[in-house]
C-alpha cells in the first residue's frame, strides 16, 4: 500500500512538472529566500533573449518567465526559491492582475539593459552598495569615469550608476577631518593630474563637464541612479555652472563672494532653493542633505515606501516594489532630502513623514528618468570610512538593497505611457 500511494505522489510530482509551462519566482517575505539573487537570475533570463513579466504588487512584485530545465537548475544554484506553474494557473493569476478592483499588473521586461558604474579605477567594490549588490546577485557591470564620460561613452550604456562622488570639486568635504592622511592628498592629487590631463585647469571644470555630459546622457533617454553624495553634488555642480563656489583649498583660488545668488536653480534634476554650505570645514555641501537635522533615534529610524497605482504609474510602482512598505534607514554624507528643496515635479516615493525628510525620490528630465536614493549602505547604518565591508549574504533578503535592483531591472521594462 505504502508503494502504491509513494508512486502515485511521484506520478503526480512528476506530472506536474512535465506539464508545467512557466517558473513564478515569488517576491514576498514568507516564500522567497534570497531576493536580492532573484534579480539575478531575472537578469540571467533576459540575457538569453526572454522575455519576463514583472508582476507588480503580486506577491513582493513576483517574476514570471518560460520555464525550462536550465532555469530551474540555475534557481537551485543561486538559492532562488521558484514554483513551478501550469499555463492554466498562469492565466488565473495573469487574470487576477488584470482585474480593475486589483492594484496590480503585469509589466513586460524585454532584454538584459547594459549596465555602467561611474567610479574612480582601484576602488574596492564594497566602497559602494550598487557595486556590492550588483556582484552579489551576479548582474554583470562595468565601471567608466571621467575621462569615458567625456568620450562620450555612456551612449553605450542604458543605465548609469553614480558613484558616491563629489561633482562640485570639493574632494566630498573631507577637508577638516582627513586633509591630513595619506588618502587624501593621494586622492586629491590623482584627481588634479586627471583634470589636467583632460585639458582643465581646475577639478571643478572638469568635474562640471562631466556633469554636463551625464546631464545630456539623461535627456537624451538613459536612466541615471544615485546615492548618497552623488545626489546633492551633482545638482550643485549643475546650479554651478559658471561660478565659482570653491575655497582656495579646493581649487587654488578664492571662492565667488556672491556665488549664492548666483546659483541657477532651473539647471538642476531635483532641487531647488536650496543654501550652500561656504565653510570647508563643514563636512555638508548645502541644505538639502538632512545629515545634522535629524533627531531620530536608530531604533526607530524607518522611511515608508509610498504606494502608487500599478496600473495607472507604473514606473513608479516598479521601483517600489518589495515584500515591506517599512525599510530600515541608514546614514550617508547625504542621508535624506529637505522635503522643501524638493521640486514639485519630482516625485518622493519614500519618506520619513515625521522628520520631513525623503529618502528616496524620482524624476524625468527630457526623455529620461532619474532616481535619487539618500544614504550609503542600506545595511550598514552608519558606514564610516575604513569600516569593512557588509556580507550580502547575511542580508540576502534586505528591502533596501532591493530598491537598487528595482531601477536596475526599470530600463528592461516594455515602455508604457505614464498616465499621471
Amino acid at each position: 500500500m505504502k508503494k502504491i500511494l509513494l508512486f502515485t505522489v511521484l506520478f503526480f510530482v512528476l506530472s506536474i512538472e512535465s506539464y508545467a509551462s512557466y517558473v513564478l519566482i515569488p517576491m514576498d517575505a514568507d516564500t522567497q529566500k534570497n531576493h536580492l539573487k532573484a534579480y539575478g537570475i531575472t537578469y540571467w533570463v533576459l540575457a538569453k533573449q526572454q522575455k519576463v513579466k514583472w508582476l507588480l504588487n503580486y506577491r513582493g512584485g513576483s517574476f514570471l518567465m518560460p520555464d525550462t530545465d536550465a532555469l530551474r537548475k540555475e534557481c537551485q544554484i543561486r538559492g532562488v526559491s521558484f514554483e513551478l506553474l501550469s499555463n492554466a494557473k498562469a492565466e488565473s493569476i495573469l487574470s487576477e492582475i488584470e482585474s480593475p478592483s486589483q492594484n496590480m499588473d503585469a509589466v513586460v521586461l524585454e532584454k538584459a539593459p547594459k549596465i555602467a558604474v561611474y567610479t574612480p579605477s582601484g576602488n574596492a567594490p564594497w566602497d559602494d552598495a550598487v557595486t556590492m549588490v550588483l556582484t552579489y546577485a551576479e548582474i554583470p557591470y562595468e565601471t567608466i569615469y571621467d575621462k569615458e564620460v567625456l568620450d562620450d561613452e555612456l551612449l553605450l550604456y542604458d543605465w548609469l550608476h553614480l558613484h558616491h562622488e563629489d561633482f562640485t570639486g570639493q574632494y566630498g568635504k573631507f577637508y577638516k577631518r582627513y586633509r591630513a592622511t595619506p588618502w587624501y592628498i593621494e586622492e586629491k592629487k590623482n584627481a588634479e593630474a586627471l583634470a589636467n590631463e583632460l585639458g582643465y585647469q581646475k577639478v571643478s571644470e572638469e568635474k562640471l563637464a562631466v556633469s554636463l555630459k551625464i546631464r545630456n546622457y539623461v535627456v537624451g533617454g538613459g536612466f541615471m541612479f544615485a546615492m548618497c553624495s552623488a545626489t546633492d553634488s551633482f545638482d550643485i555642480a549643475l546650479s554651478a555652472e559658471g561660478v565659482d563656489i570653491c575655497e582656495p583649498m579646493f581649487d587654488g583660488d578664492a571662492s565667488d563672494p556672491a556665488y549664492q545668488s548666483k546659483i541657477d536653480y532651473s539647471k538642476t534634476f531635483a532641487f531647488t532653493d536650496f543654501v550652500l554650505e561656504r565653510s570647508p570645514m563643514v563636512y555638508e555641501f548645502s541644505s538639502i542633505d538632512m545629515t545634522t537635522k535629524r533627531r531620530i533615534p536608530r531604533e526607530i529610524d524607518y522611511f515608508t515606501l509610498m504606494n502608487f497605482s500599478a496600473k495607472w504609474d507604473p514606473v513608479p510602482t516598479m521601483l517600489c516594489q518589495n515584500h515591506t512598505a517599512l525599510v530600515k534607514g541608514f546614514m550617508g554624507q547625504t542621508t535624506s532630502f529637505d522635503r522643501q528643496t524638493i521640486k514639485s515635479n519630482v516625485l518622493v516615493m519614500g519618506e520619513n513623514k515625521a522628520n520631513g525628510e525623503a529618502r528616496y525620490i524620482h524624476g524625468i528630465k527630457g526623455k529620461g528618468f532619474f532616481t535619487f536614493y539618500g544614504g550609503h549602505d542600506p545595511e550598514d547604518y552608519q558606514h564610516k570610512v575604513g569600516d569593512p565591508k557588509t556580507e550580502l549574504s547575511l542580508h540576502p533578503t534586505s528591502p533596501g538593497y532591493r530598491l537598487i535592483l528595482n531601477n536596475v531591472l526599470f530600463p528592461a521594462a516594455k515602455k508604457k505611457k505614464q498616465k499621471t
